[in-house]
């Protein structure tokens, strides 16, 4: 699907590439370069001035958290615009495959150890930065994980649903949303939640605090599946 716009910087055409909840996300270009433009947009059950007020509220939210990333030393898409008016995000363009899909041509050809120890390594790592900086992400699954092709560097994206936190619980919320997406999506990967906790422990400095709430929330979802 191809729309016009004069949005994003670029003034040339947009292509949608994928639309959920809260958000459509196109790739077009910004002063000649690829770039990719998210728009939040206006929920009509929702009073106008309220509805727009709420949603320059979450862009800037998730402007703050994907420039706070960077300042951790996670490797994110460069944001190179905020549009209070639109309600579109612009940043750079990420060219390579998601950790998904990388994961899932795994299932269907077999794993390839050196790259999952590797990415698995890489992603360990930018977490326990996040959460050593205070910062969740809310939406750790491996389609929002990219690895760069030309350097092979994992990129973190979406941070919509990003917030800042210290607590131990919140943390280890996250990393439960990631190994719950591992099992139903990529379980042919074996233990890569493990190699990835591994990385974590080395990464960051509180991780007693926060592995010891995931053994309660891993407790917690499992009582919930018994119920269920």
């Amino acid at each position: 699907m191809e729309v016009d716009a004069n949005a994003g910087g670029g003034g040339g055409s947009l292509v949608l590439l994928k639309q959920g909840a809260e958000a459509r996300v196109f790739e077009s270009n910004f002063v000649g370069r690829r770039c990719i433009i998210k728009e939040r947009f206006s929920k009509t059950y929702r009073h106008p001035s309220l509805d727009s007020k709420l949603t320059l509220k979450r862009l800037n939210a998730e402007a703050r958290c994907m420039t706070k990333a960077r300042r951790l030393g996670v490797s994110t898409p460069v944001l190179y615009g905020v549009d209070p008016v639109l309600h579109t995000l612009t940043f750079e363009y990420v060219n390579g495959p998601s950790v998904k899909d990388v994961f899932l041509e795994f299932g269907l050809h077999g794993v390839v150890e050196e790259r999952l120890v590797d990415i698995a390594a890489q992603i360990g790592d930018a977490i326990g930065k996040l959460h050593d900086g205070g910062l969740v992400h809310g939406d750790l699954t491996t389609s929002n994980m990219l690895i760069q092709s030309s350097t092979n560097q994992l990129v973190l994206i979406d941070f919509g649903l990003s917030f800042t936190s210290t607590l131990p619980e919140d943390k280890a919320v996250d990393l439960y949303v990631l190994e719950r997406a591992l099992l139903s999506m990529h379980s042919s990967c074996g233990n890569v939640m493990d190699r990835i906790l591994a990385a974590y422990r080395k990464s960051s400095k509180q991780w007693s605090s926060t592995l010891n709430k995931l053994a309660q929330v891993r407790q917690r979802g499992r009582k919930r599946t018994m119920v269920g």
